[in-house]
């Protein structure tokens, strides 16, 4: 199959609280001081919870964004309470991409699972690199970040579905011994939700639109 060179891959994304936030940052510090390589959560790594990522047809676009936003007001997800876990990491070579597991709820898998519905007139296949967003540090698009969006709603949504927010990459033993320590459970709530063009990695690139009544505020890098 020819993949698309007219398309935006796109995440749909919840917002999560300072709370979150914090965790995120923290574990994110953690990562980089062991894979330096890696990359900070920062306003091209936005910490978030996806709930849906594709590829958009760019010329149905903005009918996708209203549509998106149509549900999203009759359905909101702010006020929710999600519960933290622990740590996984999706492996690719000798990396993982770590991130919180998130147990999942009625709630966020009903609205998943509408999402999923909702999305089928406006989504292609597949597309090819030009999808994401790139930046001179990143300026390509690995194969598995092409697939994983391509499958997500066939391979990583519904009882295949692992809620998470992402935190950074690093060498796959420190991943096994991080996943494997003990992890400190605590909740967090949604502020809202967004739609993000994606960078490599899934990571949240470029905000498209946010439908969050309370916008979150900027990334604060350590110094």
């Amino acid at each position: 199959m020819t993949a698309s060179t007219s398309a935006i891959a796109v995440d749909i994304v919840l917002q999560p609280d300072a709370t979150m936030v914090d965790h995120a940052e923290d574990a994110n510090v953690d990562l980089l001081a062991v894979y330096p390589e890696g990359f900070p959560l920062d306003e091209k790594h936005r910490p978030h919870v996806t709930v849906l990522q594709c590829y958009v047809d760019a010329a149905l676009l903005d009918e996708f964004e209203r549509a998106v936003g149509a549900f999203l007001a009759a359905h909101p997800v702010s006020g929710w309470t999600l519960q933290a876990s622990g740590f996984y990491y999706l492996p690719f070579g000798d990396l993982g991409v770590a991130g919180i597991v998130i147990e999942p709820t009625p709630e966020l898998l009903a609205t998943q699972g509408s999402l999923v519905e909702l999305s089928r007139p406006y989504v292609v296949a597949s597309a090819d690199g030009t999808a994401f967003v790139t930046t001179a540090a990143e300026p390509e698009i690995n194969q598995p970040t092409l697939d994983y969006v391509a499958g997500f709603a066939q391979n990583a949504s519904g009882v295949h579905y692992n809620p998470h927010v992402t935190t950074g990459v690093a060498p796959r033993k420190h991943l096994d011994d991080l996943v494997a320590a003990p992890f400190s459970s605590f909740t967090f709530s949604p502020v809202g939700a967004a739609l993000y063009q994606l960078g490599n990695l899934g990571t949240a690139a470029r905000l498209l639109h946010d439908w969050s009544p309370e916008t979150p505020g900027p990334i604060v890098l350590p110094s």
